[in-house]
């Protein structure tokens, strides 16, 4: 038994923002921890910034694996070093625009409205910058990263239980 092209559209964006809820509870934590101590704006200038551009760092990496072994598990690619290796590039690109997103909010409410309080920063960058980059990214994960239709692809079958109960391959 096959399934509907929209459930497997509303897995896919279910499973991808529980991982995406993961990684930016890792992004969230370590830029507050990093904006109000080590890089608090008036010990280093550009702190909010940087601690931006490390937190989202880590939060990328966890992504990364959640997304492919999970969220995008049928249409990823072979496990061939190369085609991985590609595939990271590619979902590094991708959220690295992401994160410039994010950043670029960050830096217009900070540094160009002067928006500048510990609440101010996480609006900008944690509820401004994650909607424009989360739609961004799902987008080109889905239909360029690991698009099932590109050549090396990984034909994969997702576990649906068969009429006896039992997840059929």
């Amino acid at each position: 038994m096959s399934r509907k092209p929209g459930a497997a559209l509303v897995r896919q964006l279910v499973s991808f923002g529980l991982v995406g809820a993961v990684g930016l509870v890792i992004d969230i934590v370590v830029f507050n921890a990093l904006r109000t101590t080590v890089l608090e704006p008036h010990l280093v200038h550009g702190g909010p910034i940087i601690a931006k551009a490390i937190s989202t760092s880590i939060a990328i990496v966890v992504n990364w694996i959640g997304n492919r072994l999970w969220t995008f598990r049928t249409e990823r690619r072979t496990e061939t070093r190369a085609a991985v290796l590609r595939e990271g590039v590619e979902f590094a690109t991708v959220s690295l625009g992401g994160a410039a997103i994010a950043l670029g909010c960050l830096w217009i409410s900070h540094y160009g409205l002067g928006l500048t309080s510990v609440l101010d920063d996480n609006i900008a960058t944690n509820v401004v910058g994650l909607a424009l980059g989360t739609a961004f990214r799902f987008g080109l994960y889905r239909f360029w990263v690991f698009s099932g239709r590109r050549r090396g692809a990984v034909a994969v079958t997702d576990p649906v239980p068969s009429r006896s109960g039992v997840l059929a391959p």
